[in-house]
């Protein structure tokens, strides 16, 4: 059996490593990271050139299912993925993390775009900790606050005016989100609703620290697709 993983996402690589040496495993990752950190079993980097690159290289490369393991931000890939398995006729399982939920004490402003949550920033601060990744930062290019910048690769303009950049990589613990707050006199919040545990604990720092957060909602994702929430999850509908 080969299955292929459209990855790049922690939960990808976790699948991919409970199901290598069980099956067949290619991995795809995007390419948009400089040093991805590389699952087991076989790997491709690089787009597919839309639906039908995809269903080519599933029926090229005799692929028995796809598990769409993609970032929840990355849309594209999810309804090329959906409309691709539906040609090759090839089963087709979505693994994704569940979004965060607000608690008690939290001062969330849900947007849906970059656009609106650039647009929500006015009123709530003038110092903040932008962690919605290297790309679509030109939303903020024209804005007048301070910002903190934190992505994996460094990213190419245009970006705000009066930034910081801060290379890091999750996991990232809470008492270094903490000091990471009170080092930069952070005032609010900006955030993609990514979900998992790896970049969670600043969600509790803001909330700790009393900080206004501004959410990015996810984009809709295609209707129809079996879903698992966990990676365990996944390789028992594979192993199925």
């Amino acid at each position: 059996m080969h299955i292929l993983i459209l990855g790049g996402t922690t939960e990808a690589r976790a699948l991919a490593g409970l199901l290598h040496g069980e099956v067949r495993v290619t991995s795809s990752l995007a390419g948009r990271v400089a040093s991805p950190r590389l699952p087991g079993g076989e790997v491709r980097i690089g787009g597919f050139g839309g639906v039908d690159g995809l269903v080519d290289w599933i029926g090229g490369h005799a692929v028995d299912a796809v598990i769409d393991a993609t970032h929840p931000f990355a849309e594209r890939i999810s309804f090329h993925a959906a409309r691709a398995a539906a040609i090759a006729h090839v089963p087709l399982l979505a693994l994704r993390r569940p979004g965060w939920v607000p608690v008690a004490g939290d001062d969330w402003h849900p947007v849906d775009s970059l656009a609106e949550a650039a647009g929500a920033l006015d009123g709530l601060g003038d110092r903040v900790f932008l962690t919605t990744g290297r790309m679509g930062l030109a939303a903020f290019a024209d804005r007048p606050e301070w910002f903190l910048v934190r992505s994996v690769d460094a990213p190419e303009a245009p970006v705000p005016g009066r930034a910081e950049i801060l290379l890091d990589r999750g996991p990232f613990t809470l008492d270094g989100e903490r000091e990471l707050l009170a080092r930069h006199r952070i005032d609010v919040l900006v955030t993609k609703d990514s979900g998992g545990a790896a970049t969670a604990p600043k969600l509790t720092a803001a909330r700790e620290a009393g900080l206004p957060v501004i959410v990015v909602r996810r984009p809709p994702v295609p209707e129809g697709v079996p879903t698992a929430t966990t990676p365990e999850e996944a390789a028992a509908w594979v192993l199925r």
